[in-house]
C-alpha cells in the first residue's frame, strides 16, 4: 500500500511488511542511521531531520541534542485530538462518553508501547540506560507470547515501559511540527502505525467487555473480586456467585484481563453449561412464568410482554381460552401461543412459560 502524498515533506515507500516484534540491530550512537531507519519505517522524509533526532533522544543520552520530553508533551495532545477527530467523523452516532472510551483505548500507554515493539522503534532510540534496555527486552519477550487479539487492546501479560509510548508520541509531534503543524499529515502517517484501530464494532472483543456482554444477555451477574498480596494482584471472576475465572499479575488491569479470559475459556469450553443450567431455572413452571418473564425482559431493558386473548372455545359452562404473548427484544419480536386453559389468567401463564423457553434459548444461542 503506497503512502499518501504529503505536503511539506517527502514520502517514501513503506517497507512491504515489517516482521512482528522486530529487533533491528542499529548502533544507537549513530543519530544519522537511526533517523534514516525511522524515516523508512514511517514512510516519511523529514524536512527538518533534527526534529526526528530529538524525538528519538532519551534523556540518558548525551550528544548535545535536546531529549524528547517537549515533543512527547505535544505529541500526546496532538494524538488525542487527531484520534478524537477520527472517531467523531467515523462514528456519527456515538456519544461523547463512547468516543472518550475509544480514544483512550487507542492511545493508551499499553497500546502505544506495543506499536513501538511491533515496528521496531526502540532500537532506534538514542539512549544510555542498561536498566531501560532490560525492561524493554523483558517486555518485548512478553508481548511475543500474547494472544494476537490482546495486543490490539494493550495486551495482558506485562506492564509496558512508558518510554515506548513516549517515543511514539514524540515521533508524532515531530511529524506534526515538520509538516507546519498539519494535523491531517501527522494522522495519515501515525494511523498506519496504530492499525488495527479499536472501533465501536471491535471494542466488544476485549475479554472483560465480552464477558460482561455474554452474561448480560442471559441476565447473569458478573463480579470481579480483587485483592492484593505483596506486589501481586489476584482477581477472581464470579458469575451468579459461582467462581468461573482466575487471574493474577503485578498489574491490576492485567490481572483483570487474565481472569476475564480464563472465565470466557471455561464458559465457552463447557458450552456455557452455567448459562444453560440457568435456562431451566429461568423457565420454571406456569405458576411463576409471568413474573419470571417480566423480570427477564426488565433485566435486558426490553418492553414488557404484551398478552392478547386469541381464541375462546366451548360452551359457557366449560369455556377454554388461548392467549398469545408478544415480546420485543433488541433485534426481534417473538410470539408464543398458550395451551387451552379454563381461565384467561392461566392461558396467559401458559403462553408466558412457552415464551420463556423461546427467549432464554435465543439468548444462549446468541451468546
Amino acid at each position: 500500500m503506497n503512502p499518501p502524498q504529503i505536503a511539506n515533506g517527502h514520502t517514501k515507500q513503506l517497507h512491504d511488511q515489517l516482521p512482528p516484534h522486530r529487533t533491528a540491530v542499529i548502533s544507537n550512537s549513530d543519530p544519522a542511521s537511526c533517523v534514516r531507519e525511522a524515516e523508512r519505517i514511517l514512510g516519511y522524509s523529514f524536512l527538518k531531520p533534527k526534529l526526528l533526532e530529538q524525538a528519538l533522544t532519551h534523556s540518558s543520552f548525551s550528544n548535545g541534542t535536546t531529549s524528547y520530553e517537549r515533543l512527547e508533551f505535544v505529541g500526546d495532545a496532538a494524538l488525542n485530538l487527531a484520534m478524537t477527530n477520527y472517531l467523531y467523523l467515523s462514528h456519527p452516532d456515538l456519544g461523547p462518553g463512547h468516543i472518550s472510551t475509544l480514544r483512550s483505548a487507542n492511545v493508551s500507554t499499553e497500546k502505544l508501547a506495543r506499536v513501538a515493539v511491533r515496528h521496531g522503534i526502540y532500537p532506534l532510540v538514542l539512549r544510555n540506560s542498561p536498566k531501560l534496555d532490560k525492561q524493554v527486552e523483558e517486555f518485548t519477550k512478553a508481548v511475543v507470547q500474547e494472544p494476537e487479539e490482546d495486543q490490539i487492546y494493550g495486551g495482558s501479560t506485562k506492564k509496558a515501559p512508558k518510554v515506548l509510548a513516549d517515543v511514539v508520541e514524540s515521533i508524532a509531534a515531530a511529524i506534526y511540527e515538520d509538516s507546519s503543524f498539519n494535523l491531517d499529515v501527522m494522522w495519515k502517517i501515525v494511523r498506519r502505525l496504530l492499525e488495527p484501530l479499536i472501533t465501536a464494532d471491535t471494542f466488544g472483543e476485549q475479554p472483560v467487555t465480552t464477558l460482561y456482554e455474554l452474561c448480560q444477555k442471559s441476565g447473569k451477574d458478573v463480579k470481579f473480586h480483587i485483592w492484593q498480596k505483596g506486589k501481586t494482584t489476584t482477581v477472581n471472576v464470579f458469575v451468579d456467585s459461582e467462581l468461573v475465572g482466575y487471574g493474577s499479575s503485578k498489574q491490576k488491569t492485567i490481572a483483570r484481563l487474565n481472569a476475564a479470559r480464563d472465565a470466557l475459556e471455561k464458559l465457552n469450553g463447557e458450552k456455557s453449561n452455567l448459562l444453560i443450567k440457568s435456562q431451566r431455572k429461568e423457565v420454571g413452571d406456569e405458576e411463576e412464568a409471568k413474573q419470571k418473564l417480566n423480570e427477564f425482559c426488565m433485566k435486558r431493558h426490553w418492553p414488557p410482554p404484551v398478552y392478547k386473548l386469541e381464541e375462546e372455545k366451548g360452551p359457557a359452562h366449560s369455556r377454554t381460552f388461548i392467549c398469545s404473548v408478544h415480546v420485543e427484544t433488541t433485534n426481534d419480536t417473538f410470539i408464543a401461543l398458550s395451551e387451552c386453559r379454563s381461565r384467561v389468567k392461566d392461558a396467559e401463564k401458559s403462553a408466558a412459560l412457552k415464551m420463556l423457553s423461546i427467549v432464554v434459548k435465543e439468548v444462549i444461542c446468541v451468546v
